[in-house]
């Protein structure tokens, strides 16, 4: 299906050695994104254009807002946090779903409309071994841990009556869906789809307004658009192989902001995409929704 899209444009160097976790700030108007292996959390803001960065003590995979707007909750390696940026870099532990394993840390995230995150993991030197699990963290601060046995946990995306939620395997190319419970219990685990490797592996996901699922596939050069069912609608192809994740921003909600990443790339593979390591910009005929927060 042809639908419409501007090309993509790069609003950020190709710098990143794993950009992630897109997240549109709307009280700030600025996009927040991270570069796990970089250590860093970056801003972008669109008018007037502003870059800004803050060093991380350690590997950062994601922040989401909170409901009381006092700083945000990011997934550092060794555990998650809550984290202030402005007017200086301090942070305080909150929850470590995976002590005493060193080489694992959180990946993804997403909070639900009952203000809880869930946080899924992997371990970072060896992706091979089963050692990811999905977390959830409820508002009082609890943390439970409600999947296990998982290579690379990425996502998720959850309804927005918080009734399902998408959680990827990503060494699996695998999407499954699972019911939710208001006390936050999955059940009926199921495929929601298989990728091939000529596709790409499922990375960072989102959710539009129209409940269509937005995924972007490492190694495919593209994203593209589901329907909560798991039809493809589109597919829209970037100038970068190693797409990682998807946001929606803007006043309108309708510019989306793509990171990649050029970790692991060879000499080769960064002459064909020298924009590896990129964040974008898009407009489609999407209109997005804002991200939910924690508390």
């Amino acid at each position: 299906m042809d639908l419409m899209h501007t090309p993509p444009t790069p609003v950020w160097p190709a710098e990143l050695l794993l950009g992630e976790g897109p997240l549109w700030h709307a009280p700030s108007k600025r996009f927040f994104f991270v570069d796990i292996h970089g250590c860093a959390v970056h801003a972008w803001t669109p008018s007037p254009e502003l870059r800004q960065s803050w060093k991380m003590p350690e590997r950062v995979g994601w922040l989401i807002p909170r409901k009381d707007g006092d700083g945000f909750m990011a997934g550092f390696q060794s555990g998650i946090v809550r984290l202030w940026l402005e007017p200086e870099v301090r942070w305080e532990l909150v929850a470590q779903p995976h002590p005493g394993q060193p080489t694992v840390r959180l990946n993804d995230a997403k909070a639900d409309a009952h203000g809880r995150i869930w946080a899924g993991s992997m371990d970072n030197d060896d992706p091979g071994r089963r050692q990811g699990q999905l977390a959830r963290l409820s508002a009082d601060g609890t943390c439970d841990i409600v999947e296990k046995d998982i290579y690379i946990a990425n996502g998720p995306a959850i309804a927005a009556d918080a009734s399902w939620m998408l959680h990827t395997d990503s060494f699996l190319n695998t999407v499954y869906r699972y019911r939710m419970d208001a006390q936050g219990n999955l059940t009926e685990k199921t495929v929601w789809r298989v990728f091939t490797d000529e596709e790409g592996t499922p990375d960072g996901m989102t959710l539009d307004a129209a409940g269509n699922v937005w995924i972007a596939f490492w190694g495919g050069a593209c994203i593209r658009r589901f329907t909560p069912e798991g039809e493809c609608l589109q597919s829209i192809a970037m100038p970068a192989t190693q797409i990682t994740s998807i946001s929606f921003g803007g006043d309108d909600l309708k510019t989306m902001l793509v990171t990649s990443a050029r970790v692991g790339l060879s000499d080769a593979v960064l002459a064909e995409y020298p924009l590896s390591g990129s964040v974008f910009t898009l407009q489609t005929d999407a209109t997005g929704v804002l991200p939910l927060a924690f508390g």
